[in-house]
């Protein structure tokens, strides 16, 4: 049960939900928005400009009023998606309903009208809270609900697999292997689900002491029979309106990445030790890490890389934001390089100097079984967890990536509705390219 709402809140409310209401109906009445005239954008955009600044003033004055009462004064720790589905029954006109995001769902890009700006407007706002913002990424810390019901039958048999990923426990070790042969590793919501499950429970099985991660063979034609890393964002499904702000690109960071970075949050823990659960990964980079690939690598604690493979973060060719690389890009390649491949589009050889700030080892493919397997041995000893966990409060001080993902929530909503967005992806998408 959600506490009752104080007064002036619910009066400060009630003017948001008549211009979301209204704006709905314009919305309504108007064709599918690639029809549109200039006129009708104009209307439209008229109307939704409208509810946001009204959306905006609210949040700035009630922000912890809302996420006290969709918490129960933070009892209940809630995942994003379980947030902003809650904040639109409590809060009509706030976010998005259900019923407007299902009815979304199966538009391509092109013809949403982008409610999911609304959920980065409220997003960013709550991240933003010094005390609404940490409870949610403490929430996101911990193991999703399928990852739990997975756990008993992981722990007996050591083995996961889904369509994107195979996890096996062996000799301590959490072999995870990215393995959508189909598409080049590409990033869907699929994937990203898939992918925290199997981080959840590695992290979670005791048995585990370090984790690899490692593309496997590929299907695709142009790379039959060769390991791939990962192609980043599946543009594909961008364009065709399948990739979501909430279930992919705020989870995968706040979520997957953040408990690769740091750990997750074990439910239940308490007393004078950390609640968080980590341990040490090793990446294998074979073929490419592009764009997602290549922000994966930010988080690992050794890369090792196979002489003839790139890294690049084509984010001004997509035209979004690549995910957390902004933020944490700089501290290992300098903010020249940094720029050079998130604004310039530099694509990374292994065997560039410069590529030795993004990976710890470069060898030749038919090496990198026994270098990763040197990597691997390497971070099983006893002081590596704490001092892993000691250069992380150094390097990624939980308030900054807070701070920074509050920005992320909303500029990256606002990017994959951009009219350069949707013509890329589509233009992209003509052309078969995975990611």
């Amino acid at each position: 049960m959600t506490a009752p709402a104080p007064a002036d809140h619910r009066t400060d409310h009630r003017p948001l939900t008549d211009a979301a209401r209204a704006a709905e109906e314009i919305l309504t009445a108007l064709p599918l928005p690639s029809h549109r005239t200039p006129a009708e954008h104009r209307a439209a955009e008229t109307a939704k400009d409208r509810a946001r600044d009204l959306r905006t003033a609210f949040l700035a004055t009630h922000t912890d009023t809302v996420y006290d009462r969709l918490t129960d004064g933070r009892i209940r720790s809630l995942r994003i998606d379980e947030l902003v589905a809650e904040a639109a029954l409590a809060y009509p006109g706030l976010v998005p309903t259900a019923e407007q995001l299902a009815q979304e769902r199966g538009r391509a890009q092109a013809d949403k009208e982008g409610h999911e700006i609304d959920q980065g407007i409220f997003l960013r706002a709550v991240l933003n809270s010094p005390t609404a913002g940490p409870h949610l990424m403490d929430a996101m810390l911990r193991p999703t609900a399928r990852a739990m019901r997975l756990l008993p039958d992981f722990l007996r048999t050591g083995v996961f697999e889904s369509r994107a990923v195979r996890l096996e426990r062996v000799a301590g070790v959490a072999r995870l292997t990215l393995c959508r042969d189909d598409r080049l590793n590409a990033e869907d919501n699929e994937q990203a689900d898939d992918l925290e499950t199997a981080v959840d429970l590695a992290l979670l099985d005791p048995d585990c002491r370090v984790g690899l991660v490692r593309g496997g063979e590929m299907s695709h034609p142009r790379y039959r029979g060769r390991r791939v890393f990962c192609a980043g964002i599946n543009l594909k499904a961008l364009s065709a309106g399948d990739i979501s702000l909430v279930g992919f690109l705020l989870r995968r960071e706040l979520g997957c990445l953040r408990k690769l970075a740091g750990g997750l949050v074990v439910p239940g823990s308490d007393g004078w030790r950390s609640p968080r659960v980590e341990m040490p990964w090793v990446a294998g980079v074979d073929g490419f890490a592009i764009g997602g690939g290549a922000q994966l690598l930010l988080v690992f604690d050794h890369v090792v890389a196979a002489a003839d493979s790139y890294v690049s973060l084509p984010a001004a060719q997509e035209g979004i934001v690549p995910g957390a690389a902004n933020f944490r890009l700089t501290r290992f390649t300098g903010p020249r390089l940094a720029r050079q491949m998130i604004l310039g589009g530099r694509r990374l050889w292994a065997t560039e100097p410069e590529a030795r700030t993004l990976v710890d080892e470069v060898v030749e493919p038919a090496g990198m079984d026994a270098a990763l397997e040197r990597a691997v041995d390497r971070l099983r000893g006893d002081a590596v967890l704490a001092n892993r966990r000691m250069l992380r409060v150094a390097e990624e001080p939980d308030e900054a990536f807070r701070a920074y993902m509050a920005e992320f929530a909303l500029e990256q909503a606002l990017r994959i509705y951009g009219e350069d967005v949707i013509h890329k992806t589509g233009r992209f998408a003509a052309g078969d390219r995975s990611g």
